[in-house]
């Protein structure tokens, strides 16, 4: 399992699928600083990776820090380096929840509480304020996401099958690879929290 823009933990969010299914996370970073398995930018996946190389990518809060003309040479590279019956799983920030805040809350009230400390709609538009300040300009926000665009740019990239949730401040997307087993999978990550039961795009 490829952990795409780890940072400097696990994917801890799907621990148990992880365990569970056996899979090594090779973490990969552009940070040396976060220490991972293998340093480099997700636009050059191709330098890294062979072809057909994982059989789960796990991309969390990674694509916001992209350029927008960025995001669909990431995601084909997403495409590529997958196994045949394998699949990617993607969180963003949602556009739609922080906007509904915004207008609703005001956009310095606190919406919710990381181990980063915490995070109001600013750092969740534009990326987490502290980390920017401290001198890590890649952790700036470049562009952002709703379930539509999100999952129109999955399918964009070649992916058949792509389904799409939202919660809690969250854009979820479940995209596979046409020899994927839909319903194994989706009952798997449903275990760790993740429901795509009647998600689609």
């Amino acid at each position: 399992m490829l952990n795409a823009g780890s940072g400097p933990g696990s994917a801890r969010r799907i621990a148990r699928m992880v365990r569970e299914q056996d899979l090594t996370e090779v973490r990969f970073d552009i940070d040396p600083g976060v220490q991972p398995d293998v340093v480099g930018s997700i636009l050059d996946l191709g330098k890294s990776f062979k072809p057909q190389s994982f059989d789960v990518i796990w991309s969390s809060h990674v694509l916001e820090h992209l350029y927008a003309h960025d995001v669909f040479p990431a995601l084909r590279q997403f495409h590529r380096i997958l196994k045949r019956d394998g699949f990617a799983l993607i969180m963003t920030p949602d556009l739609e929840a922080v906007a509904r805040f915004i207008v609703e809350q005001g956009v310095a009230t606190v919406a919710y509480h990381s181990p980063s400390g915490p995070i109001r709609p600013l750092d969740m538009l534009y990326g987490h304020s502290r980390a920017i300040e401290e001198g890590h300009a890649h952790m700036a926000h470049r562009t952002g996401f709703t379930a539509e665009r999100l999952g129109n740019l999955l399918l964009m990239a070649g992916f058949l099958t792509v389904s799409v949730a939202t919660e809690n401040f969250e854009v979820r997307a479940l995209a596979l690879m046409p020899e994927a087993d839909d319903t194994a999978i989706k009952k798997t990550l449903l275990e760790s929290g993740f429901n795509f039961q009647e998600a689609s795009a």
